[in-house]
C-alpha cells in the first residue's frame, strides 16, 4: 500500500516545504563536477543583482561565457573559503561584487535590501543522484539555498521497518564521505522517521557521530526526558519541516547560528536554537524590561547559546523598526566564554569594534560604554562599581560624558545569589541611570512625589536613587543562564506560573534539563557510578590533666579538622587515591583519563598533594615513561600552623605560573589535580574521568564540582566517583531539585517590615544620626568621611551598652536585614526609601561593631591524638534521581537565621562524642600502634638520658617535641615490614610463627 511507503514520508514534507515558498528544484540539474545547481545559481544573481549580472555579462562578452566563468569562480571560493563563508560574504569577479545570499535586514528601512532577501531561492530536491564515485547513490532530500547545497537528509519509515537508527546506519556505511556534497558543500545532515530526529556535520564512516536533534519528551523548552511529545495529528517530527526549516527560520539559521572553527562546523542542538528564537520572540513583544532565566544543563553548550542571544539581541528591533537595545552586556568571569563569544559572534558580524573585550581596567568597560561603536561588551560584574565611581569623580569636575544608549540587554552568565548583590546595584547604577522613555520618567516623578510626601532635597532625592538603583529597572533586560538556579535566582530572574499545586511559583523560561541531556547523550551521568567510604577514627585527650571548655559546635569543626589533617588519615587516603587510579581510572578514554582530588582547604589540598607525592615516590610509580605526577590548584599563599616558617604557592608546588595550569593538566604529562575551591566551577576539561571528594558538598556546590566530569569525549564512556566526605543519601537530595526543572516560591516583601520594627525598638538606632550618615555615605565626598564616623558611634555606644545576649540579638537581626534586603529589593513592586536607609545605615553600622569575643581555640594538634582508624566503603553503585517538584524558597524562615548561644563543653566530652560518631565501627584490630610508640620511647637512648637525668616535668617537654618524628619513622619502618611480608619467603614464614603466639592467648581466654 502507497500509503505506508517510505515515498509518502518524502512526498508529505516536500509537499509542506512548498507549501510556504520553497521551490522544487529538479535533481537533474545538480552537478556533481561543481556541487551546485548551476541554474539556481545564476538565477538568484540575475533576479537579486540585476546591475551586477549585466556588468558581468559585458566584462565577459556574453550570456552563456559569463555563466561559466562566474559558475567557476563561486566553485572555486566554495572548495577555498567553504560554504558558510560564501553564503555570508560576497564573491568577486572581474572586479564584480556578487553576493550569493541576502539574510532578513534588522529592520525594514531598506527596502532594496528587503527585495533582495526575498529573492533568496530556497530549493528541495528529492532523490538527488549525489557521487562521483556511486552514480547510483541516492539522497533522500536535498536542501538548497541559492544552488548551494546546505543540508541532506535521509528518510525513514517505520512502517516499512526502518528507523532514524537505520538511516544513521546508512550515512556511515553507503554513504562516501569524500564525495563533494559531503565534503565541501552541504553543511549538516538529518537522519529522520516519524518518531526521531538526529544530525551530524561530519560524515567519517563508521565513526560518524550523530546528535539528537529532538525536542525533548514534554516538547520545546520543557522539563522532560529524551524524544518528542505525542502529537495529535501528524508526525512527531513535523517541527523539523514546519520550524527549522521554515523559509525564515532556515535563513536565519544559517546566517546568524552556524560557526565554523578550525574546520569544524558548529551547528546549533535543537534545545539551543529554540531557546535563542523563543528569547528574541519574547523580547520583540515584551521589549526592554523584562527579566528570563535560562535552565540548561552543564554540559549542553551554554556558551555558544549565550554567544548567539547575545549577538541576536545586539540586531534585534521591534515593529518600529528601532533597535529593542542599545548594548547587549555579558557579565561572565570564564575566560572561555570570553574566547568563545568572541570567535562566534565574530564569524556573524564583520564590523571592527562591534565586539568589545574589556580585559584590561574598568576604564576600558566605561569607554566602551560611552561609545557608538560597541554593541557587544564581554565583562565582569567586578567592574562595574569602578565605572560608577569614575562616572562620579567625572560628574564632580563637570566632564561627565555619560553612557549611550538608554536601553540594555544583560546577560548574566552562571547566574547565582552573587547577582542579587551590589555589583548588580552598581551595574543598574551605570546602565539605569536615564528612564527608558518619557513615560518612564513620568511614572518615576509621580511615584517619586507621592511616596515621599512632597519632601524634596539632595539627601532625601539621593536617597530615592538609591533605593531606585537597587529594584527592577524599565531599561535593562537581564538574561540569565545558568544549570542550577538557585531559589534566589529564579525569584530575581523567573517568570510566575502556576506551581503543581496551583498555586504560583517561580520557573525558568526556558529549560534544557539534565535529565534530558544525560537521555539525549549530550553529558554523561555522574552519579551512574558513584562509591562512597567513610573515615572512622578515635582521639584522646594528650594531656587529660588539662581538660578546658570550648564551644562545642566549633570545638568539634576542629576536632574534625584535626584528624582530617593528620598525617595517618592523608596517607591512608593518598594510598587509596593512587592505587585507585592506576587500577582503575588510568587505563580509561583511550589511556588518557585524569582525575581530580576535591579538598576541604587550602591546606588539605597542600598536604593532600604532599602525601599523595611521597606515596608515589615511595612506590616508585614516579619512575619510567608511565611516572605518575600530580598538580595543585589553591589561591594565595598558605602558611601551614605547624610549620609556621613554611609558606606554599600553587605556582612554588608545581613550578610553573598558575595560568599554565588547564594546558598542563590536559597534556599527557600530568594525571591528577588536587584543588581547593578552584577548577570547581566553568573548568572544562573532558578527560577528566574521575573525581576524588574530600569535601562537603551540598546544593548548587554539590552538582557543579561533580558536573566536571560530565563532559562527553571520543572513547570517554562513563565517569566515576569515590567520596570520603558525603553519603549518597546526601549526593542524591542536592541533584535532585536541578535534575528535572527547578522552582521557587514567591518571596513575600513585606517580611523586610518585621525585622524593620524589631531594629527600631531595640534602643540603637537614631533617625537623626542615620539621616546624616546615609546623606554623607551618599554624596560620595571624600572629605565627609568624618560625618559618617560621628553619627555611628553614638549607636556603637548603646549597643556596648546592652546586656550580651540583647546586643548580639540586634546584630544577627541586623545581619538577617541586610542580607534579605539586598536580595528582596531587587524583586519589589514597590521602592521604599525608610527601608534603604536602614540598608545603607545598618550595613555601616555592622562593620564598625566591636567583635564578638570568643574564647580562643586551643591548639588541637598539641592537645589530642589520632588513636585509631580505619577507611572504608560504605555504598558502591548508582545514585538514581527522579526529579522534585517542590519549589524552593529564596529566604527559609522568613529571612530568620537561627540564633543560638554558644554550648560550651569540655574537651574530654567533646572527643568522647566525637568518637561515638566517628569511631562506632572501630576494633582494636585499628589501633594505630598506640602500644607500639612505648617500645619506640623506650628504645631511644636520648630519652633514655633525658630521663636519667631529669624531673619528669622536663622529660614531659622533651618528649612532646620529639613525639611527631618518631611517630612518623615507626610508620614508615611499619611499611617496610608490610612489603616485607609479601616479598621474603624468610620473613612471612618468622612473622607466622610469631603471631601463632595469639593461640596460647585464645586458649587461656577461653579456659
Amino acid at each position: 500500500m502507497s500509503v505506508t511507503q517510505e515515498s509518502a514520508f518524502e512526498g508529505n514534507i516536500e509537499a509542506h516545504l512548498l507549501e510556504q515558498g520553497w521551490a522544487s528544484v529538479a535533481p537533474d540539474g545538480y552537478d556533481r563536477k561543481t556541487g551546485v545547481f548551476g541554474d539556481e545559481v545564476i538565477a538568484f544573481v540575475q533576479a537579486s543583482q540585476p546591475t551586477e549580472w549585466k556588468r558581468l555579462v559585458a566584462r565577459h562578452g556574453g550570456e552563456a561565457t559569463a555563466r561559466s566563468r562566474f559558475l567557476k569562480v563561486v566553485t572555486d571560493a566554495l572548495d577555498q573559503r567553504g560554504t558558510v563563508s560564501v553564503l555570508r560574504s560576497p564573491v568577486k569577479d572581474s572586479g564584480v561584487s556578487v553576493r550569493l545570499c541576502y539574510f532578513k535586514p534588522a529592520s525594514g528601512l531598506n527596502a532594496q535590501q528587503s527585495a533582495r532577501y526575498a529573492a533568496n531561492r530556497l530549493g528541495v530536491t528529492r532523490q538527488l543522484h549525489h557521487s562521483e564515485s556511486r552514480p547510483g547513490d541516492s539522497l533522500d532530500l536535498v536542501l538548497s539555498v541559492n544552488g548551494i547545497p546546505v543540508a541532506t537528509a535521509e528518510l525513514k519509515n517505520p512502517l516499512t521497518g526502518q528507523g532514524v537508527e537505520h538511516a544513521k546506519t546508512q550515512y556511515r556505511t553507503d554513504r562516501n564521505p569524500h564525495d563533494l556534497i559531503f565534503r565541501a558543500r552541504a553543511l549538516v545532515h538529518f537522519a529522520v522517521d516519524p518518531h526521531h530526529v538526529a544530525m551530524t556535520t561530519h560524515l567519517a564512516g563508521q565513526e560518524t557521530r550523530f546528535l539528537p536533534f529532538d525536542q525533548g519528551s514534554a516538547g520545546a523548552g520543557s522539563s522532560g526526558g529524551a524524544g518528542n511529545p505525542p502529537v495529535k495529528t501528524g508526525y512527531r517530527t513535523a517541527y523539523l519541516w514546519e520550524r527549522v526549516w521554515e523559509r525564515e527560520a532556515w535563513l536565519d539559521l544559517l546566517g546568524s547560528f552556524i560557526h565554523v572553527e578550525d574546520g569544524r562546523v558548529l551547528f546549533p542542538r535543537f534545545h539551543q536554537w529554540h531557546a535563542v528564537r523563543s528569547i528574541l520572540a519574547a523580547t520583540y513583544t515584551d521589549g526592554a524590561g523584562v527579566d528570563r532565566l535560562v535552565m540548561h544543563s552543564a554540559g549542553s553548550g551554554k556558551s555558544n547559546t549565550i554567544a548567539w542571544t547575545a549577538h541576536a539581541l545586539s540586531r534585534l528591533h521591534g515593529a518600529d523598526d528601532q533597535p529593542i537595545f542599545d548594548k547587549v552586556v555579558v557579565i561572565t568571569d570564564r575566560k572561555v566564554l570570553d574566547r568563545q563569544l568572541q570567535a562566534t559572534v565574530a564569524g556573524l558580524e564583520h564590523t571592527p569594534g562591534t565586539i568589545v573585550r574589556v580585559d584590561q581596567h574598568s576604564s576600558q568597560l566605561k569607554e566602551a560604554l560611552e561609545g557608538n561603536a560597541a554593541r557587544v561588551i564581554i565583562t565582569t560584574l567586578q567592574k562595574f562599581p569602578v565605572v560608577a565611581k569614575l562616572a562620579a569623580e567625572e560628574a564632580a569636575t563637570g566632564e561627565q560624558r555619560g553612557v549611550v544608549g538608554r536601553r540594555f540587554a544583560v546577560i548574566v552568565d552562571e547566574a547565582h545569589s552573587s547577582t542579587t548583590g551590589e555589583g548588580v546595584t552598581k551595574l543598574k547604577t551605570v546602565l539605569g541611570g536615564q528612564p527608558a522613555s518619557e513615560e518612564d520618567a513620568l511614572a518615576a516623578a509621580e511615584a517619586e512625589e507621592s511616596d515621599l510626601h512632597d519632601e524634596t532635597g539632595g539627601p532625601e532625592e539621593a536617597l530615592w536613587a538609591s533605593a531606585l538603583a537597587r529594584g527592577k529597572t524599565k531599561n535593562l533586560s537581564f538574561f540569565a543562564f545558568t544549570a542550577t538556579p538557585k531559589p534566589k535566582t529564579l525569584e530575581t530572574f523567573g517568570q510566575t506560573v502556576a506551581g503543581p499545586d496551583g498555586e504560583p511559583v517561580k520557573a525558568p523560561f526556558h529549560t534544557y534539563s539534565m535529565r534530558q541531556a544525560i537521555a539525549e547523550g549530550f553529558i554523561l551521568d555522574v552519579l551512574a557510578n558513584y562509591t562512597t567510604y567513610a573515615v572512622y577514627y578515635k582521639l584522646a585527650n594528650a594531656h587529660p590533666r588539662n581538660d578546658p571548655e570550648l564551644d562545642s559546635r566549633k570545638g568539634r569543626a576542629a576536632l574534625a579538622r584535626f584528624a582530617s589533617l593528620h598525617p595517618y588519615e592523608l596517607n591512608a587516603k593518598a594510598e587509596i587515591i593512587v592505587e585507585h587510579f592506576l587500577q582503575k581510572t588510568r587505563h580509561k578514554i583511550d589511556g588518557r583519563a585524569k582525575a581530580m582530588v576535591v579538598t576541604r582547604s587550602r591546606l588539605h589540598a597542600v598536604r593532600t598533594k604532599q602525601a599523595l607525592d611521597e606515596y608515589i615516590s615511595r612506590k616508585g610509580y614516579d619512575q619510567g615513561a608511565s611516572a605518575l605526577r600530580t598538580l595543585v590548584a589553591f589561591s594565595g599563599t598558605v602558611t601551614d600552623p605547624d610549620a609556621p616558617d613554611l609558606q606554599w604557592t600553587e605556582p612554588g608546588m608545581n613550578g610553573f605560573p598558575e595560568s599554565q595550569v588547564p594546558k598542563r593538566f590536559a597534556s599527557e604529562e600530568f594525571e591528577v589535580l588536587v584543588v581547593a575551591e578552584k577548577y570547581q566551577t566553568g573548568f572544562d576539561e573532558p578527560l577528566l574521568h574521575t573525581m576524588y571528594v574530600d569535601k562537603k558538598l551540598g546544593g548548587v556546590k554539590a552538582v557543579q564540582t561533580l558536573s566536571r566530569l560530565n563532559r562527553t569525549h571520543p572513547g570517554k564512556q562513563d565517569t566515576f566517583v569515590l567520596d570520603f566526605a558525603n553519603t549518597a543519601e546526601e549526593i542524591q537530595a542536592a541533584f535532585e531539585p536541578f535534575y528535572e526543572q527547578s522552582l521557587a516560591n514567591p518571596t513575600e516583601p513585606n517580611i523586610l517590615y518585621t525585622m524593620f520594627y524589631d531594629l527600631g525598638a531595640a534602643g540603637i538606632l537614631s533617625g537623626e544620626e542615620m539621616d546624616a550618615a546615609v546623606a554623607a555615605l551618599l554624596s560620595d565626598d571624600p572629605s565627609r568621611q568624618g560625618e559618617i564616623y560621628a553619627n555611628l558611634g553614638p549607636a556603637v555606644g548603646r549597643f556596648i551598652a546592652l546586656e550580651d545576649e540583647a546586643a548580639e540579638e540586634f546584630r544577627a537581626t541586623l545581619q538577617r536585614f541586610t542580607r534579605a534586603y539586598a536580595f528582596i529589593a531587587q524583586i519589589m513592586p514597590f521602592t521604599d526609601p525608610d527601608l534603604e536607609r536602614l540598608f545603607l545605615y545598618g550595613r555601616m553600622l555592622l562593620s564598625d561593631l566591636p567583635a564578638r569575643e570568643n574564647d580562643p581555640m586551643p591548639q588541637l594538634s598539641k592537645s589530642v591524638q589520632l588513636t585509631h582508624l580505619r577507611i572504608a566503603a560504605t555504598s558502591e553503585g548508582a545514585i538514581t534521581l527522579e526529579g522534585s517538584e517542590d519549589p524552593g524558597t529564596a529566604l527559609p524562615g522568613e529571612g530568620k537565621g537561627p540564633i543560638t548561644d554558644p554550648e560550651m563543653d569540655k574537651l574530654s566530652a567533646l572527643i568522647v562524642a566525637m568518637n561515638e560518631r566517628y569511631g562506632a565501627e572501630l576494633t582494636e584490630a585499628d589501633k594505630v600502634w598506640v602500644d607500639q610508640q612505648w617500645t619506640v620511647v623506650k628504645e631511644d637512648p636520648e630519652m633514655r638520658a633525658v630521663a636519667e637525668h631529669n624531673d619528669r616535668s622536663q622529660f614531659e617537654m622533651v618528649l612532646e617535641k620529639r613525639v611527631e618524628n618518631m611517630l612518623l619513622d615507626r610508620h614508615g619502618k611499619n611499611e617496610v615490614l608490610f612489603d616485607m611480608f609479601f616479598a621474603n619467603p624468610e620473613f612471612r614464614q618468622y612473622l607466622v610463627d610469631y603471631l601463632a603466639g595469639t593461640y596460647d592467648e585464645f586458649r587461656q581466654e577461653a579456659s
